[in-house]
């Protein structure tokens, strides 16, 4: 358990939000970003997370968002940029601004809150201090449809040694790559058949798997620079 609390940006649904509320279950405070009012915050808040709302499709909006999250806290623990847009690629007059947009979420977004919050990681009392990058498999494969998506999170991939070696030894940044880890609300059985026959593991875990390996990442004072598989075993097929 630390003082300082744990952000995690894009907290208020899937993943993030279930990071979020077992790392208050372990007693954590926490903070979350959120793109849009929607009725799992208000959960959240009950619990006693704070909630910032952040617009990172531009420049101005992250660093408002950064400007709110000092307002907020004087230290933090943790930075989990877990903040997504699977968008898929378009192929007409608005491709460029898809692709800005997904470079601001995905790279601009941690880029600039790594650097303006490294003071609030730097206050932090506890022993150890970390920024982890929610990237994703198809960084290391690439995409079909999701072009412009899969390069943004091979960006923030890189950007995990850069920061690594950046800020050494006091502060440890790491990255988790996730396949499919859970179903969508209309996703139907032939789907989930589909996407357990794309790992080794052939299933769908489910978000606990991240929350262990985000809990590996915090509570290991020996590892930096490393992008941690939570695939199944999709490299094998």
């Amino acid at each position: 358990m630390s003082a300082s609390p744990i952000l995690i940006t894009g907290g208020a649904q899937r993943l993030g939000r279930h990071c979020a509320e077992r790392l208050v279950d372990d007693g954590h405070p926490v903070i979350v970003s959120y793109r849009r009012e929607r009725p799992e915050l208000e959960a959240l808040r009950s619990r006693g997370v704070v909630t910032l709302a952040a617009d990172f499709a531009t420049e101005a909006g992250i660093l408002d968002f950064i400007a709110r999250l000092k307002q907020q806290t004087s230290s933090l623990r943790a930075i989990v940029h877990n903040a997504s847009d699977w968008a898929p690629d378009c192929h007409d007059e608005q491709a460029g601004a898809t692709f800005e947009r997904l470079f601001r979420v995905h790279m601009l977004a941690p880029y600039l809150i790594n650097l303006h919050c490294r003071e609030l990681l730097e206050a932090c009392g506890e022993p150890q201090r970390d920024i982890v990058h929610m990237t994703d498999f198809v960084a290391q494969k690439g995409s079909k449809k999701h072009a412009a998506y899969a390069a943004t999170k091979a960006g923030l991939a890189n950007l995990t040694l850069s920061f690594a070696a950046m800020y050494a030894p006091r502060i440890q940044v790491n990255a988790i790559a996730p396949a499919l880890i859970m179903l969508g609300e209309h996703d139907d059985e032939a789907y989930a058949e589909q996407a357990r026959a794309k790992s080794a593991m052939a299933m769908v875990p489910g978000p606990g798997v991240i929350y262990q390996s985000l809990r590996y990442l915090l509570d290991n004072r020996y590892v930096t620079g490393i992008t941690l598989p939570v695939d199944g075993g999709r490299h094998l097929r």
